[in-house]
């Protein structure tokens, strides 16, 4: 699975309108995410973050964060690893279908 961030910051929108949220990991090393989309799977919100390189690309290896997506009274993000393997499985293969719906959704 992947590192657990010890909190989201700076949530930025650049001039092409996409979202960005900078990770602090554990090991205190910080690590820029193109927020992908954020989704619910029963009551509890995700979201799914596509770590960028230095020159801000998306990995070659196509890897992707999902975390569980909380908001506090005044908007701030935060999040927090999925502990769990079967509620990670359900997550994962609901994010597989948003990308199977968004696939098809350009086809047409």
């Amino acid at each position: 699975m992947n590192e657990n961030p010890n909190k989201a910051n700076d949530i930025t929108e650049d001039d092409g309108s996409d979202m960005r949220v900078t990770l602090s990991l554990d090991d205190g090393s910080d690590v820029e995410c193109a927020i992908l989309t954020i989704f619910d799977v029963g009551e509890q919100n995700y979201i799914a973050l596509l770590p960028l390189d230095e020159n801000g690309e998306g990995n070659e290896d196509g890897e992707v964060y999902i975390y569980r997506y909380f908001e506090d009274e005044e908007g701030n993000p935060s999040l927090e690893n999925i502990e769990e393997d079967d509620e990670y499985e359900a997550v994962a293969d609901r994010f597989d279908e948003l990308l199977d719906e968004e696939a098809f959704d350009e086809m047409d």
